[in-house]
């Protein structure tokens, strides 16, 4: 009987693009466009720059683009790891509902990315090797049942070099024996652990976990290319992932309903700047501001309801930095009580250090309630006024999620809101290059 990673490897080598749905073909694109705006937003942080000086320093001379430093050619693994950094550098990279603890915008789009203008590849070749990426790695992290973060580990910095190490040896053209390899190299890459949720500052390490993850798919494809082995067991034998990471696996799911279940449609994207668990909150208060005409002055308290995760990892009363502001549910229900949360510099312009979000986020109680215990998105949250009025409202589902999703409008909007600094004629032609990706004949960029 072959492993799971020798089926995976198979199965990714095989994958063509005639082989993609339309839906799944829309669905990629979607992501596409959507990562490199978002990459171009959170180019412009500290933490972005500092990596991205990293990648000047050690890497300069390639011919990979780094998202929003439209000067700047570096070799590949250096493009993926920045570029992996700026898409997540801001929180508003796209998951998947329901969760299942991997982010492909920034773990595989970046490795595919500098693949792709590493070795000129074209725009369905892009597009296959996301897919491909995509299938393998949410499979593995479906399979985890999202266990390795009970044990303190940040899950897209685990299953993140598995999907990039896929997606970047399509675009290489790995064959499906040097793809085992490549996802038993990805094995030995696998870092990050949730000590940021707990701190008063590092939080900047959340960002780097995903960079890495893509840098590391680059890094295991290529040298499996080479003749460089992993072992084939890595994902369901002894001391392989679901043996060492995981308490509350199913391998079972490693290899299930290939080609017949397309994981990239169950891909979700944020209108909001912060942790796909806030979302719902988000949606719900916002909604009910509109209908009921309060504002957040008004607010005497607010409770939210939901899985087990918010009130565990997400209760941060006390950011200390904007990193954990962006994960912690109180802060982003109270900064949505003053500020618009679709403008993502609605959380940049001193939000950290406003005094009323400040205030409002010390009035804002997660609890668990068993109702929700499916999955950390749905949650109820209950408005409670200073002048005794109360409002509920059960958010099942935000915008941007599959049974939802974000129209072209909508997705040319965020497009053009994001890439606000570059000049807006370049952003349109990417934009309408990115539209029509199967059609380039050579992936960038530029």
């Amino acid at each position: 009987m072959p492993t799971a990673s020798q089926t995976l490897g198979k199965f990714a080598a095989d994958l063509a693009f005639t082989d993609l749905p339309d839906a799944v073909v829309q669905r990629a694109k979607n992501c596409i466009i959507d990562a490199v705006a978002i990459a171009a937003f959170g180019a412009q942080f500290p933490w972005s720059r500092t990596a991205a000086d990293y990648a000047r320093r050690y890497g300069s001379g390639g011919p990979c683009t780094l998202i929003g430093y439209p000067d700047v050619r570096v070799h590949a693994p250096y493009a993926a790891l920045v570029n992996g950094l700026c898409t997540h550098a801001f929180e508003q990279d796209a998951g998947r509902f329901p969760p299942a603890g991997a982010h492909a915008e920034a773990t595989v789009l970046p490795a595919v990315f500098a693949a792709c203008e590493e070795v000129g590849a074209d725009g369905k070749t892009a597009i296959a090797a996301f897919v491909a990426g995509c299938e393998v790695m949410y499979r593995i992290a479906l399979a985890s049942h999202h266990s390795p973060e009970k044990l303190g580990f940040h899950s897209p910095g685990l299953t993140g070099p598995y999907g990039a190490a896929i997606a970047a040896g399509r675009v290489m053209g790995l064959n499906a024996d040097e793809l085992v390899h490549a996802l038993g190299i990805a094995g030995s890459l696998s870092s990050g652990i949730l000590a940021f949720t707990k701190s008063q500052q590092g939080g900047m390490v959340k960002r780097l976990h995903l960079g890495r993850a893509a840098e590391s798919g680059v890094l295991a494809a290529r040298l499996a290319k080479d003749g460089y082995t992993g072992p084939e067991t890595v994902l369901d034998g002894m001391f392989g992932f679901m043996d060492v990471y995981c308490r509350d696996a199913a391998p079972e799911l490693l290899t299930s309903e290939l080609k017949e279940r397309w994981e990239v449609l169950h891909i979700c994207m944020k209108r909001y700047a912060c942790h796909m668990n806030a979302q719902t909150a988000v949606q719900s208060l916002r909604g009910l501001m509109s209908e009921h005409g309060f504002h957040g002055a008004d607010v005497a308290s607010i409770l939210v309801e939901g899985h087990e995760k918010l009130a565990s990892h997400h209760n941060i009363r006390e950011p200390g930095d904007l990193m954990q502001a962006q994960y912690s549910v109180p802060f982003c229900v109270a900064l949505a009580l003053f500020r618009d949360p679709e403008n993502p510099n609605s959380f940049v312009t001193g939000a950290l250090d406003d005094a009323s979000i400040r205030a409002a986020c010390r009035i804002v109680e997660l609890r668990a309630n068993a109702q929700f215990n499916q999955t950390p998105l749905p949650t109820r949250i209950t408005v409670r006024l200073k002048d005794g009025r109360e409002f509920t409202r059960i958010g099942e589902t935000f915008k941007g999620m599959p049974g939802d999703p974000l129209s072209s409008e909508d997705m040319r909007r965020k497009f053009m809101l994001l890439t606000a600094g570059r000049d807006p004629a370049s952003a349109e032609r990417l934009l309408s290059r990115l539209e029509n990706l199967e059609k380039q004949a050579t992936f960038s960029l530029a």
